[in-house]
């Protein structure tokens, strides 16, 4: 069974004890806290001893999208923190100003894919780059991210095909032009479709729509029907190691 769950920060921005409190009782067996925002990073490592996440069997930590190099020891100092607890580490690629300090974190840190604001790791090869300077590091696959790059499914392909053996974890939303956070839509969960058998039934689901409470538990079935391969009737059934065996070896057309 697939490990399922949402960010904090989706759910509650800003607000660690919050997104939990509205996550309590949803079926939810992962969570991400969320600390994208430099100035919530010392507060949320401070609380971690008195939260409760005993309902998780996955647990990771969002990592600042944004702070100055002069604060990245900083910052690294208290991550630090985070994987004294064998928790993974998200990190956006940009945020890296010294490669070499990062490379301590071995594969605790994940290095997500971005979207179509920045200027490097929203594509396989962009991301090849990165993993040269952090070999041991995994991949945080944003699929919202990738769609919006390349709706075409193209690059997601590639970024899964080249970085099989990193993906670790997987961020799903629809990601608008604007570039914040939607439900899924039917349209994304068709997308995902398509390559949802590049994605093991071991990597947890990490959801960052933007949702109601009375919402999340149907955000959740959703995810897992993108993440199903669907039937010559057009229904879905879950996708079987022989299936994705199969479907492995037939190449994806990757449009010029």
């Amino acid at each position: 069974m697939r490990r399922i769950g949402f960010s904090t920060g989706a759910l509650a921005r800003g607000d660690f004890r919050r997104g939990l409190e509205i996550l309590s009782g949803k079926h939810a067996t992962a969570v991400e806290l969320s600390a994208l925002r430099d100035h919530e990073l010392a507060p949320l490592i401070e609380s971690l001893d008195a939260l409760d996440l005993s309902s998780y069997n996955y647990v990771s930590f969002h990592a600042p999208s944004r702070f100055e190099a002069k604060k990245e020891k900083e910052v690294i100092g208290l991550l630090h923190k985070v994987t004294q607890r064998g928790w993974p580490i998200v990190l956006h690629p940009d945020t890296i100003h010294d490669f070499s300090a990062w490379r301590s974190f071995g594969d605790l840190l994940l290095i997500e894919n971005m979207d179509k604001r920045y200027l490097s790791g929203r594509t396989a090869r962009e991301l090849s780059d990165v993993f040269e300077n952090l070999p041991l590091a995994g991949l945080c696959f944003d699929s919202g991210h990738c769609r919006q790059v390349d709706p075409t499914m193209n690059e997601s392909y590639l970024i899964l095909r080249d970085f099989a053996k990193q993906l670790k974890q997987l961020h799903m939303s629809e990601v608008n032009s604007q570039s914040t956070h939607d439900p899924l839509s039917s349209a994304s969960i068709r997308s995902l479709q398509r390559i949802s058998y590049l994605i093991p039934e071991d990597v947890p689901i990490i959801l960052e729509s933007t949702v109601q409470e009375s919402e999340i538990e149907a955000e959740m079935k959703n995810a897992l029907v993108a993440l199903t391969v669907p039937t010559n009737e057009g229904s879905e059934k879950p996708q079987s190691a022989a299936m994705q065996k199969h479907r492995s070896s037939v190449p994806f057309q990757v449009l010029n």
